[in-house]
C-alpha cells in the first residue's frame, strides 16, 4: 500500500512586475492556511512520511509549517509534469506515504491521471490536500481517495 498526499501551496502574493515567480512569498492569509492544515496533516499523517517540496519559495514556506524535514527537489517546480511527479516518488511501487507540496496544473494533472478521470487536471485550490491510495485487492490495484481537504473548511 503506498499512499500519496498532494499539498498545493497557500495563498502567495502576486509576482511584482519583473519579478521572479519562484521568490513568491506567502500571503499572511496564506500563512494561515498552511498553519491550519499542518495541525490537520499532522494529525493523520503516519510515522516515516517522505516530504517532497518544490524549491519555490511558496511552496517551501508551506511545507514547513507542518514542522517535518522537508526536500525540496526541482522535480515539483512549475512546469513539471505528472510523470516526473510519479517517477520521483515511486507511485505506486513504494511502500509507506509521501507529502508533496506543488503547483498547480501538475497536482491537479496528477490527481486526473490516477483517478482515472476523462478531464486531464483537477482543479485543486490554493492549500488544499488531495490524498490518494494505492492498494492491490486480490487481482486487482486500486486507487482510492482517501480525503480532500481545504484549509477553508478547518
Amino acid at each position: 500500500m503506498m499512499d500519496l498526499i498532494l499539498w498545493r501551496h497557500a495563498e502567495a502574493e502576486n509576482a511584482p512586475d519583473g519579478g521572479e515567480d519562484l521568490e513568491r512569498p506567502l500571503t499572511h492569509r496564506g500563512e494561515k492556511q498552511a498553519a491550519r492544515m499542518a495541525v490537520w496533516l499532522d494529525r493523520q499523517l503516519p510515522d516515516g512520511l517522505r516530504v517532497l517540496a518544490s524549491p519555490a519559495r511558496r511552496t517551501e514556506q508551506t511545507a514547513r509549517a507542518l514542522g517535518r524535514k522537508v526536500k525540496l527537489r526541482a522535480e515539483l517546480l512549475p512546469g513539471g509534469s505528472p510523470d516526473e511527479l510519479l517517477e520521483l516518488v515511486q507511485w505506486p511501487r513504494a511502500r509507506g506515504a509521501v507529502l508533496v507540496v506543488g503547483h498547480q496544473p501538475l497536482l491537479g494533472q496528477t490527481a486526473a491521471r490516477l483517478l482515472g478521470l476523462q478531464a486531464p487536471l483537477c482543479a485543486i485550490r490554493k492549500g488544499s490536500v488531495w490524498w490518494l491510495r494505492h492498494r492491490q485487492r486480490q487481482e486487482t490495484e486500486e486507487t482510492l481517495l482517501m480525503a480532500v481537504q481545504s484549509p477553508d473548511f478547518l
